[in-house]
């Protein structure tokens, strides 16, 4: 447990399981009336951010009696995003994945996945749900610039670019639903928490 300025905790944990059992876990307890006052948590790949606390002592204690195991947070909202799955860099990750562009697809629209921790970009949240083996390391060389709506892969995680940007994550395919809308509340619509499925909008297989 860190400081984190006069009214913030930063809470380390060993990975982004639990960054993501704890974050869900102090969202039932706020939720629950049962958190000393907090202005944001934000969670990270391996760290939890509480700022804004009321009480630093009384919140500390909390922590440290926190136990990954025992915590099973509350479920956040499923969003559907249907993807059309014609990516450029489609072939090349059924190539690292030893499958075909089809089975590519198929294995990337089975899994549920959660928003772990959002960043790069407003709106942009990093995804699990994927198993390790599937794990795809970076463009060598970074794109000057990504559509919006590019469903992408990169290290465990998939992510939606909410905008135009540049970027060295490998393209699967894009969605023309809006990742960021100041006019929406919240703005993003892939929040930490929010449960994800990809659907095929093309119809592969």
């Amino acid at each position: 447990m860190l400081r984190a300025g006069e009214n913030g905790l930063l809470a380390e944990v060993a990975d982004g399981a639990g960054a993501g059992a704890l974050h869900a876990w102090l969202l039932g307890l706020q939720d629950a009336g049962k958190l000393p006052e907090v202005t944001e948590i934000v969670p990270a790949a391996r760290t939890v951010l509480l700022d804004g606390v009321s009480d630093v002592r009384a919140l500390t204690a909390l922590l440290t009696g926190w136990r990954p195991a025992a915590d099973r947070g509350p479920e956040g909202p499923l969003v559907e995003v249907p993807t059309l799955y014609d990516g450029a860099d489609l072939d090349e990750v059924a190539a690292l994945w030893g499958v075909s562009a089809e089975a590519a697809v198929r294995i990337h629209t089975e899994p549920e996945y959660r928003v772990a921790f959002c960043g790069f970009a407003p709106g942009f949240g990093y995804l699990t749900g994927l198993a390790d083996r599937y794990a795809v390391p970076r463009r060598a060389t970074p794109r000057s610039s990504v559509p919006a709506g590019s469903v992408a892969l990169a290290g465990p995680y998939t992510g939606v670019y909410p905008r135009s940007s540049p970027g060295g994550w490998q393209l699967l395919g894009r969605t023309a639903l809006p990742l960021w809308d100041v006019a929406r509340e919240p703005a993003a619509l892939l929040a930490p928490g929010v449960r994800v499925r990809f659907t095929d909008a093309g119809g592969h297989g």
